[in-house]
């Protein structure tokens, strides 16, 4: 290597390290400058996140069609995901050459991507195309940079089975239809900035006409070879073809590209700007503000114009509430609808009241709210958890006596076996009389028809996870004056003691007879564990006990042995190579002994030595749990994220403090990674926890005050917090033994 190349190389080394330095340094103080999409790209196992493009909890997101970070190739770009990680709708794909079998085929080699909240853009490699897109609420804007050579089209086609439409009402003006989930009807109107010639693709040929429908439809649109940038702009409706276009005139017709991407950074950053931290690290800043980017992917308001469509009753609704879908409350209810409830509650209502007209409208109360309906996914009625807790915390804008009786409905008539929706069965009868749900011995046949095959019956999560509904249904009963009911789901609310081994101290499956079932809770039970647990083993649902922490400390025999418990969860060995134990157990990820932080039962279990006289070791474990799982690059998230519920426990956790049990007004302390929080509250009050001397050593609380009183116990109540609380926390590198054991 001669000196010019070895300055040229030392050049490129230079600038490389400047453009990375560039994109982990704000550039203007904004928080939203910390805010990577990329970050958890590469799932550790299952599922990776997406690089989400949308304004917050609306209905367009966009993210390039590609398995993971690591694949270099796209396969198109959306104009909406419908569903997180569940479905989109109408492709779109440039090409510069003459439009073949092989152009719908072939994926599209990308590089130079820049992933914005606001705004994406990349650079098609072999076709010498630059993407841009940036995203409105029911509309969105691509636009296409060619080369100077060649032929210049856009593909246009759908993604799933069932009756779509394309046609094209002029050189420039495109409508679109396509069946989303078998029998929803999506809506596209937009226009091209510049006249095209348009065709279709049918019978393995392009062929030239302006109108293509039936299954799986392909049109095209080519333009001038002069051509050097074209823009399409579009709006989607779930309602009609003509909401799609007025949809389209009344948000984006006039606007032009950069006037909707400042639109959207500016919504961002008011987002973003809305909880402020300072110290730590810049790592630590660009995990917790993309944490909360993604605490913004959903529930997505769909409603246009005072109507929505609804897919619980089938129908066109109106309303004069803005109408929400998309959520998992399996996964939401332990962080992210509690968060929501502290930084944005009148969104937050207006979600909840979204659950109460599915009640209506379908019959039952939803555990998995999507747009088609309720998605039988998981287990348990935890929607029930939400509206208790959003109840407690003086959310009130909600139809609470509605949405009281559809969960009473859930509670009394609807099957409790994962992944099915419906009326009960006679395992749910034995359930209400025996206090359990019933387990099968290994190799025993099933012998109820609607249990899943693949899921199984989840027999121990199904009676704890309703041992928690129903003790939220009780609750909420209470503060009802229903006392029939309190006194019922109370009782309900306890049966999690029904399954209590106090020999083998663990959760464990019992028959019909009321025998318990030999196994070995680390890894009997097949798949998963789903036989008698879900997606982890009887270590993690050990401590699913939320509602009654003090119970389940009786049970272990008291503070010290439920401590001893606890630092044998952490220490505890797989039995087996990590392949094999992962073979069995895949979503049991981020593993530290036999503690999870890849799956959502896992998030409250750090926090549960505050109910002992070791408080200091729920500061060791979370900051250890935050440092080292995650960090800020495409490994950064060590399981499912599902769209903010696992992003939800960072952002908590990360300021300091954490909901343990939503449906009780209190959080509890842990070990904030900032020297100081401040979140302005939506009530014009701010509430400020303040660490001294915090750092990535001095991360054990040495005394603390609320309000400038001495506070001895790791706690503090709602009320305080969102009427401005000053927490202060004083951090030093050993920990102080004997704060909060009072």
């Amino acid at each position: 290597m001669n000196m010019k190349q070895l300055v040229f190389l030392l050049g490129a080394q230079v600038c490389l390290y400047t453009a990375i330095h560039a994109q982990q340094t704000p550039l203007n103080g904004s928080n939203l400058d910390y805010v990577d999409p990329t970050i958890g790209n590469v799932g550790q196992l299952l599922e990776p996140t997406r690089p989400t493009v949308q304004l917050p909890n609306q209905m367009i997101r966009m993210a390039p069609m590609r398995k993971d970070f690591l694949d270099d190739q796209l396969s198109g770009f959306p104009l909406n995901i419908v569903s997180h990680r569940m479905g989109e709708v109408f492709s779109l794909k440039p090409v510069v050459k003459p439009v073949t079998k092989e152009s719908w085929r072939a994926r599209l080699t990308y590089d130079q991507e820049v992933t914005r909240p606001w705004y994406y853009s990349t650079w098609l490699v072999d076709d010498e195309v630059k993407v841009e897109f940036t995203p409105g609420a029911k509309t969105g804007i691509y636009r296409f940079s060619f080369p100077a050579a060649g032929d210049k089209a856009l593909l246009l086609g759908v993604y799933n089975d069932g009756p779509s439409e394309y046609k094209f009402l002029s050189d420039k003006e495109l409508t679109g239809i396509e069946t989303y989930h078998d029998d929803i009807k999506v809506y596209l109107y937009g226009r091209f900035s510049t006249g095209g010639v348009t065709g279709i693709w049918d019978n393995g040929q392009l062929q030239a006409g302006t109108e293509n429908s039936g299954q799986h439809v392909r049109s095209v649109i080519s333009f001038p070879a002069a051509t050097r940038t074209v823009e399409f702009k579009y709006a989607i409706s779930y309602v009609s073809a003509a909401q799609a276009k007025k949809n389209y005139e009344e948000e984006i017709s006039q606007p032009t590209f950069d006037a909707v991407a400042a639109n959207g950074k500016k919504l961002w950053a008011a987002a973003m700007g809305q909880i402020k931290v300072e110290g730590g690290t810049t790592a630590q800043k660009r995990s917790f503000y993309t944490a909360l980017y993604r605490c913004y992917e959903r529930m997505v308001n769909i409603t246009e114009d005072g109507q929505y469509y609804s897919g619980y009753n089938k129908q066109v609704n109106k309303d004069a509430r803005d109408f929400y879908v998309d959520d998992w409350s399996w996964d939401t209810y332990l962080a992210l609808h509690p968060l929501r409830m502290i930084i944005n509650p009148k969104v937050e209502e207006d979600m909840l009241q979204s659950y109460v007209r599915m009640y209506e409208q379908s019959g039952w109360m939803p555990t998995f709210p999507l747009l088609f309906g309720d998605n039988a996914c998981m287990n348990g009625f935890h929607s029930s958890i939400v509206f208790l807790d959003a109840y407690r915390k003086g959310l009130r804008n909600f139809d609470v006596q509605k949405a009281y009786e559809g969960m009473r409905k859930n509670a009394t008539s609807a099957t409790m076996l994962p992944w099915e929706n419906g009326d009960k069965t006679r395992l749910d009868d034995f359930y209400y009389e025996h206090g359990y749900f019933p387990a099968l011995h290994p190799d025993e046949k099933e012998t109820e028809p609607k249990a899943h095959s693949f899921e199984k019956r989840q027999a121990v999560a199904i009676t704890l996870g309703h041992s928690y509904d129903d003790w939220a249904l009780g609750q909420l009963a209470k503060d009802l004056n229903k006392q029939d009911d309190y006194t019922q789901f109370s009782k309900r609310g306890m049966n999690y003691k029904n399954l209590w081994n106090n020999d083998r101290q663990f959760f464990l499956p019992k028959d019909e007879k009321g025998s318990w079932i030999n196994i070995d809770p680390k890894f009997d039970g097949g798949m998963g564990g789903r036989d008698y647990y879900d997606e982890n083993n009887g270590w993690t649902y050990m401590w699913q006990v939320q509602q009654d922490v003090p119970g389940l400390v009786a049970l272990m025999g008291g503070k010290k042995p439920f401590e001893d418990r606890l630092d044998q969860l952490f220490r505890e060995g797989l039995d087996r190579s990590k392949y094999a134990f992962w073979a069995k157990f895949p979503d049991a990820t981020g593993l530290v002994g036999q503690y999870s932080m890849g799956n959502e039962p896992s998030f409250h279990i750090p926090y549960l030595y505050n109910f002992t006289d070791a408080p200091w070791k729920t500061q060791k474990h979370i900051r250890l749990l935050l440092d080292v799982w995650f960090k800020d690059n495409i490994f950064g998230v060590p399981g499912d994220e599902d769209g903010g519920g696992m992003m939800a426990f960072v952002v908590f956790s990360s300021m300091g403090f954490y909901p343990l049990t939503p449906g009780l007004p209190l959080y509890t302390i842990g070990s904030p990674v900032f020297s100081k929080v401040t979140i302005d509250l939506p009530n014009g009050k701010k509430f400020t926890l303040t660490a001294k001397n915090c750092s990535v050593t001095n991360k054990y609380i040495q005394r603390a005050t609320m309000n400038g009183k001495a506070l001895n116990t790791p706690w503090f109540t709602h009320d305080e917090l969102m009427n401005g609380g000053q927490l202060v926390l004083e951090m030093g590198p050993v920990p102080n033994k004997t704060w909060g054991t009072n």
